[in-house]
């Protein structure tokens, strides 16, 4: 069997409008609550992004989902209808704009509490050219 990222848990201030805000932005399901203290969203068949509420202070992580060119036009558009600032780099400033150096569409936000939270068209991270350490 391969390995496979089955779910990972979010910090977040408010779990449920968090999990809201990000399942209506890649148009995914999302549930208020599920095992635990979670609110899931269920990015595909395969990941659950558990959000959970913390009260101190947590990291600020990153998560970059890759689509294809129809779904990235409908993530943005709801991006641009909620309101919410996106920029062309992880942690450069707002700029509004599309990051189309990679062969591919990316944007970013940190809505909300901070994270870094990224969507592509094509990986940056596995270019074909590219060997993977570990593989046979």
């Amino acid at each position: 069997m391969s390995v496979e990222l089955d779910h990972a848990s979010v910090p977040v201030r408010d779990r449920r409008a968090a999990a809201e805000l990000l399942a209506y932005l890649l148009d995914v399901p999302w549930a208020e609550s599920g095992t635990g203290p979670f609110s899931p969203v269920y990015v595909n068949d395969g990941l659950t992004l558990d959000f959970d509420e913390a009260d101190g202070a947590f990291p600020v992580q990153h998560f970059c989902f890759r689509v294809g060119e129809e779904a990235f036009d409908g993530i943005l558009a709801r991006i641009r209808a909620k309101g919410i600032e996106y920029r062309s780099t992880p942690h450069g400033p707002v700029d509004m704009e599309i990051n189309t150096q990679h062969g591919g569409r990316i944007v970013y936000w940190n809505e909300p509490d901070s994270h870094v939270w990224e969507v592509l068209t094509v990986s940056y991270a596995r270019q074909p050219q590219q060997g993977i350490q570990g593989e046979a």
